[in-house]
């Protein structure tokens, strides 16, 4: 009878420029597609070149390099008798697009352009690509020579159209088409399409997995179909992590699952299903000529199937319920991901991480352990990409890991820097927690560079500061913690640069920051400190989520040294200790707490709120606990420390991004960085809303 396919979508850790990885891997997922008995394989987008090339996408270089990966798919053998459905930017009438190519048997079939760009959060599409605006409407696309050589075809359909086969109808969305409400395949259901393929790079941020899983049900629940999705995964060169989850839906139900965190550089996720479930669910569900006008798809015939006369006997997947990550272990996971490909594809011998003792680099400290319990699993279940990778960081072609505190003894070097402002308590903390997770750690103290660098000065203007607490002004006492902060930061480069020399081994280190969201987004942290690193993994990540993420850490990995360190409170230990113990707290300095601050930070960026829209829903949401007048100087105080900080932003680490309310000023979140900090008009706003409040208080009382 025929009516049953096996479809094959799939997640790739694809590299922007790497065409010669991306071209591996490409084939390998088509070649096991195949080997599962799939006809129809989807990639991710712009799987060629990958997603992240920014503005390499001007370069005809990179326009002219995919299609010559192009023709390396067509001529090979792996790609024969199975549509392959894969991304590349293409230039059509001196126009660039964001396109899908789909061919069979050395045969362009239709190249599909993206229609609807991603031009929020960390995309930038329209900088790079046009919309293909014409509704419905195909044009001839002629080829390049090196392609035309290859498939005999001079011109190919270019433009809004769909593929008939000979027993079903399959349409294509491009990432964000699916989020949009105008959703490309509301329409071509409506018509008579009946796979939906969507080919995403779509990064992760906490707690977003469910509103993706959920646009894939609702894609199908309305009007019936087949979706697949497929998606890139891992670091490919920036902030972000694209976190798989590659799916295959139908009728409203999710019947295939990839994994959303993993070191498989291809993973294949393939679904067997009845054409007959769509066209029954749509025979009760949908009535598009009664209900709708709309204008029909053009259809590109081919003659092929996706399904066999005999399949009475093939079972279908069934409806699965999707599992999904905690936000701690989000955390535990995403981050560890993007440091082993940061590690990897760097070519350096491991990390060095400034370890204080508190929450902050203590869960650095975590993630880089958790890497390491993900590499130690990922070599045991025999992935041999990740042993010879690992073999290659610690410059040892027998070694095989199966411990990770063994592991992060090779490749992660901890360093606690003390100077007299240090207490006990959190040298003997960072010192507990390095031999938990198994670094090689180092004690040290700066009190010598310290006074080096205030005698030069003293020497030159005869004036020697003191701190607040010794009677010094509020400049000299911010000064002299500068001092010790960025002394850290020039003592890690140096340890980074030659502790690996110094033990008579090649390579360098990545130095590992570990200033958290919300101290970014104030501010609260020294312009090139050791904030100052190569990468940061918690840059994105609020201080409430990872005092969560530490306990978390505590029942999954037993490190029973993060007890005292979530029970200390946090402290930058940059002022004179009182009787031997710590004055100087983060929330005390900062004015606020970390709590309120994540609230600030999402009404800033999520909310798009101003000073005064800030003040107004803060009333409500903080009427338990603090008066309009409160309110108002808690409001006013942050948008100070933020503009009088904002320039900060601009040297700031490249942190993983994990918030949609992160300030990182490279891509994400856009503002000035030389403010007026007075924000008379608007601190004018809040003032006079309170007196009327005030005011109407009183009447009322």
């Amino acid at each position: 009878m025929g009516r049953k396919v096996i479809l094959a979508t799939c997640s790739l850790n694809q590299w922007a420029l790497d065409f010669d990885g991306n071209l591996e891997r490409i084939l390998r997922s088509i070649a096991i597609a195949k080997s599962q008995g799939a006809k129809y394989r989807l990639g991710p987008e712009l799987e060629i070149c990958g997603y992240g090339c920014a503005d390499h996408f001007y370069e005809s270089d990179t326009l002219l390099h995919c299609f010559q990966v192009l023709r390396k798919l067509l001529e090979s053998p792996v790609t024969q008798d199975i549509i392959c459905d894969v991304g590349m930017p293409i230039m059509h009438h001196n126009v660039r697009y964001n396109c899908r190519v789909i061919f069979l048997n050395r045969k362009i079939l239709l190249i599909r352009p993206k229609m609807l760009l991603a031009n929020y959060g960390n995309n930038r599409e329209f900088r790079w690509f046009s919309p293909w605006n014409k509704l419905r409407h195909v044009e001839e696309y002629f080829l390049p020579r090196m392609i035309q050589d290859m498939t005999g075809q001079d011109t190919v359909p270019f433009g809004d159209c769909v593929l008939s086969t000979k027993d079903t109808c399959i349409g294509s969305e491009i990432c964000a088409e699916l989020w949009n409400p105008r959703s490309p395949h509301v329409d071509m259901g409506l018509d008579g399409v009946e796979i939906f393929t969507n080919s995403s790079a779509s990064y992760h941020e906490l707690r977003k997995a469910d509103h993706r899983v959920n646009l894939v049900k609702s894609a199908t629940t309305k009007s019936g179909g087949i979706y697949m999705f497929a998606n890139q995964k891992g670091c490919d060169g920036d902030r972000l992590y694209y976190d798989g989850c590659a799916t295959v839906a139908i009728n409203g139900d999710i019947v295939a699952q990839g994994r959303q965190f993993s070191l498989d550089d291809v993973e294949v996720v393939t679904a067997t299903l009845d054409l007959e479930d769509v066209r029954s669910y749509r025979g009760e569900h949908c009535h598009p000529h009664v209900e709708y006008e709309h204008k029909p798809c053009h259809r590109v015939k081919v003659d092929f199937s996706l399904s066999d006369c005999d399949d009475v006997y093939l079972p279908t997947h069934q409806p699965i319920e999707w599992q999904f990550h905690t936000p701690e272990e989000e955390i535990s996971l995403g981050p560890a991901c993007w440091l082993w490909d940061y590690l990897r594809r760097s070519g350096q011998a491991g990390f060095l991480l400034p370890l204080s003792g508190g929450v902050d680099s203590s869960s650095t400290a975590c993630i880089v352990y958790s890497m390491c319990v993900l590499v130690c699993q990922a070599v045991r279940d025999g992935n041999s990409q990740v042993l010879e990778d690992v073999q290659r960081v610690v410059n040892d072609v027998s070694y095989t890991p199966r411990d990770p505190r063994e592991l992060c003894g090779r490749i992660f070097t901890t360093c606690y820097m003390a100077s007299e402002n240090s207490s006990e308590g959190t040298r003997n903390r960072a010192k507990e927690l390095a031999s938990q997770v198994g670094s090689s750690h180092i004690n040290l103290n700066i009190d010598m560079a310290v006074k080096g660098m205030l005698g030069i000065f003293s020497m030159v203007t005869g004036k020697c500061p003191q701190f607040r607490a010794n009677g010094g002004s509020t400049r000299e006492n911010l000064a002299l913690q500068n001092v010790q902060a960025r002394i850290r930061m020039i003592l890690a480069y140096l340890f980074a640069q030659l502790s690996q020399w110094a033990e008579g081994k090649p390579g360098g280190l990545l130095v590992l920051g570990s200033a958290n969201v919300d101290e970014s987004l104030t501010g609260y942290f020294t312009k090139y400190d050791c904030s100052s690193a190569d990468i940061n993994p918690i840059g994105g990540i609020s201080k409430t989520d990872l005092r969560s993420f530490l306990q978390y850490c505590v029942e999954q990995f037993q490190l029973t040294a993060l007890k005292s360190i979530m029970a200390a409170p946090p402290t930058a230990e940059l002022e004179p200790l009182t009787d031997g113990q710590v004055s100087q707290t983060d929330e005390s300095d900062m004015g606020m707490t970390y709590s309120e601050l994540s609230v600030i930070g999402r009404l800033r960026k999520i909310s798009k709120c101003g000073p005064y829209s800030m003040f107004c829903k803060l009333i409500h949401t903080w009427r338990e606990a603090l008066s309009p007048l409160q309110v108002a100087a808690k409001v006013k105080h942050f948008f100070q420390m933020y503009s009088v900080n904002r320039h900060k932003m601009t040297t700031v680490t490249p942190s993983y991004h994990a918030e949609s309310y992160g300030p990182d000023d490279n891509r994400f979140d856009l503002r000035p960085f030389l403010y007026n900090t007075r924000w008379s008009w608007q601190f004018r706003a809040i003032d006079n809303q309170v007196s009327k409040m005030e005011v109407g208080n009183g009447d009322h009382d």
